[in-house]
């Protein structure tokens, strides 16, 4: 295409409305809208149409747009310094690590800058306490429906076939069971004995908001206490308050080895880390991991201000309850109706399961003004930042529960 001038403008126009970059790599099918600006739990578009966040940019923007706390943190931070790199000291990083200990229970913490990274720090460190305990080809059990990142090692820990095709050979050194299924876990117990971990989220996003029930939550930190395997709790997606409680694994009381998190813990300014505790803590020296951005000081100052003000503003009981309005609004709205299999989650993390593949419903919401996701093909995963309101959770079923009912009657 070309614009005035004849200056060639920068993008082409593909089916389903969707627009390609053409210098930028097609590794996304975009929605043809590109916001300008946000305030609170709402983006504004180029032509001023205003759109209800209920994904915060999938569970990354914890503290919804334009957040004035967050906003004077990161500009009175980046007035000082950036970035000197973890060959010197950063007092943020420290004060970061010392809050989330607090807050875990948990005892170290190595931070990066994503979800995958988080992950892959945790598969090293699996593997490491493998080796050290003379097994020579340590073995990390992980779920069906996972998903723990898309480089090599969490694509291979990953239970998406369609994710995984084309990269083979994929990482060795994974079995996996069903998930929520202890009784796969036991056997796989009994037959292998190069486990030296099992890994999961606590909530599997990705695979169709799937919950781990409590009960399993504390099955398999007995099983791993029984074995000296670590347990790894993925919370990169449910972590930081999203389910009405800092960590998924808290509403089982328990603990694991090694607990990951990126997504909402820097409030859209990236950041990852990896938390140890028990026979996972300590493992790590000078030499075994590393990462250059990891833990800078702008990255610090965003996550500390997100934490603070989920703290202060109480966000995580907001969670709670805006979560149950949501889930209970959607209950009202679409009773009886043929066609909705199952509508859960904890907190702001809420999956409505249809029985047919539903990804048309991401534009049409798009066209009336809110911002939702599909995944796993048939469960619309709805993601809200944590100030969410009451309102706002009414406006996401007034909007959403009409177009889910004509989608299943057409």
């Amino acid at each position: 295409m070309h614009g005035g001038g004849g200056r060639r403008m920068l993008f082409w126009i593909i089916p389903f409305g969707v627009f390609s970059m053409p210098h930028l790599m097609n590794t996304y099918s975009r929605q043809a809208v590109a916001f300008t600006h946000g305030e609170g739990a709402w983006l504004f578009d180029e032509s001023g149409k205003r759109y209800l966040d209920a994904l915060s940019g999938i569970a990354v923007s914890t503290l919804g747009h334009n957040h004035p706390r967050l906003v004077r943190a990161i500009a009175e931070q980046a007035a000082c310094v950036l970035h000197t790199s973890n060959l010197y000291r950063i007092p943020l990083q420290e004060e970061l690590a010392d809050r989330l200990a607090s807050l875990s229970g948990m005892d170290e913490v190595f931070f990066c800058n994503s979800g995958c990274e988080a992950n892959e720090a945790a598969i090293k460190l699996a593997r490491y306490h493998g080796h050290k305990k003379g097994i020579e080809i340590p073995t990390i059990l992980v779920m069906e429906n996972a998903f723990h990142g898309r480089t090599m090692a969490t694509l291979s820990a990953t239970g998406n076939r369609k994710a995984q095709a084309g990269f083979e050979p994929l990482v060795a050194g994974f079995v996996r069971v069903p998930y929520k299924d202890i009784h796969a876990i036991r056997n796989v117990a009994e037959h292998n004995q190069h486990v030296v971990a099992v890994m999961l989220e606590m909530i599997q996003g990705e695979g169709g908001i799937n919950i781990a029930d409590d009960r399993f939550q504390r099955e398999v930190r007995q099983i791993c206490d029984e074995r000296g395997w670590l347990m790894i709790c993925d919370e990169v997606q449910c972590g930081v308050g999203r389910t009405g409680k800092w960590f998924g694994f808290q509403h089982a009381d328990v603990r694991p080895d090694i607990m990951t998190l990126a997504k909402g813990l820097g409030s859209g300014v990236p950041i990852g880390a990896c938390l140890t505790s028990g026979l996972a803590a300590g493992l790590f020296g000078p030499g075994n991991h590393g990462s250059t951005f990891g833990g800078n000081p702008l990255a610090c100052a965003a996550a500390l201000e997100t934490l603070a003000t989920i703290e202060d503003d109480a966000l995580m009981n907001n969670a709670r309850v805006v979560g149950d309005a949501i889930r209970s609004g959607f209950q009202e709205a679409l009773a009886g109706l043929k066609g909705v299999l199952d509508i859960r989650g904890r907190g702001l993390m809420i999956g409505i399961e249809l029985d047919r593949p539903c990804g048309v419903l991401v534009g049409q919401a798009l066209d009336a003004g809110l911002l939702i996701n599909v995944t796993a093909e048939r469960v619309i995963r709805l993601l809200p930042p944590l100030i969410f309101s009451e309102q706002d959770a009414h406006k996401v079923v007034s909007v959403l529960a009409p177009l889910v009912k004509k989608h299943l009657e057409s």
